[in-house]
């Protein structure tokens, strides 16, 4: 299926690693040219993306100067939001510290927030534009010992659906993907499973799979989908908890 992306210009941050590398590889195969922004440096040549603007979402006046940066190097179609980090895990919430919280607030919620604030001009001259958030179906259930995270993602799913109702007279469409566990550096570390998933008794998502749902998103073929969440769990909300 042809999404409509080629030669449309897309940001993606956090596309060092992960989700994020997942995305640039899937847009760049549709033909999108991608800048990807990270605070990682090692990203400057990820997986065939056009540009590198080393940043760190959580700080306004580095998001302000990587929009300059790319609103010079032409015009900006879509973002993708997925830096993110997990925070504590495994640690009950009367034990969470404030800055553990803070620091997680900050780049999970605050981060996508002043980039969509400040790509907002870039988007509003382009038709068709779009925003989407990797938040986590953390947004939707708790998992024990992660209560800043899930806040964080709770606040992001709200903060896209809030931001499709504003952007919506710019022409900007904001959805979010939801996924469980996907299989990235990051989950492995969470989980202590430095070599991966395999044997374990639960799905788990490959990080190419929510690349593609995401593409779909930022694509012209979802320009009636917007404030959604496009959840991908294996129908875990689906279940309900009666013991039959």
């Amino acid at each position: 299926m042809d999404l409509g992306l080629a030669g449309r210009s897309v940001l993606v941050t956090g596309g060092a690693s992960g989700i994020g590398a997942a995305c640039v590889r899937v847009l760049c195969d549709e033909g999108a040219r991608v800048t990807v922004l990270d605070r990682d440096p090692r990203g400057a040549g990820a997986a065939g993306a056009e540009a590198f603007v080393r940043a760190d979402v959580a700080v306004e006046a580095d998001v302000r100067s990587a929009l300059r940066t790319v609103a010079a190097r032409g015009p900006l179609d879509a973002v993708v939001c997925c830096a993110g980090i997990s925070g504590p895990v495994g640690t009950p919430a009367h034990q969470v510290d404030v800055e553990a919280w803070d620091a997680v607030m900050a780049v999970n919620a605050r981060g996508p927030f002043l980039v969509a604030k400040h790509a907002q001009p870039l988007l509003a001259a382009r038709p068709g534009a779009a925003i989407v958030f990797v938040a986590s179906d953390s947004a939707l259930v708790a998992a024990p010992g992660m209560a800043p995270y899930c806040a964080s993602k709770g606040a992001l799913l709200m903060l896209a659906r809030a931001l499709s109702v504003d952007l919506a007279p710019d022409g900007i469409r904001v959805n979010c993907v939801c996924p469980s566990i996907v299989d990235t550096p990051m989950s492995r570390g969470d989980l202590a499973l430095p070599d991966g998933f395999a044997g374990q008794d639960f799905p788990v998502i490959d990080a190419s799979e929510v690349a593609r749902h995401v593409a779909y998103l930022a694509s012209p073929l979802s320009a009636a989908v917007n404030g959604a969440a496009l959840v991908a769990d294996h129908g875990f909300l689906a279940r309900s908890g009666f013991p039959a």
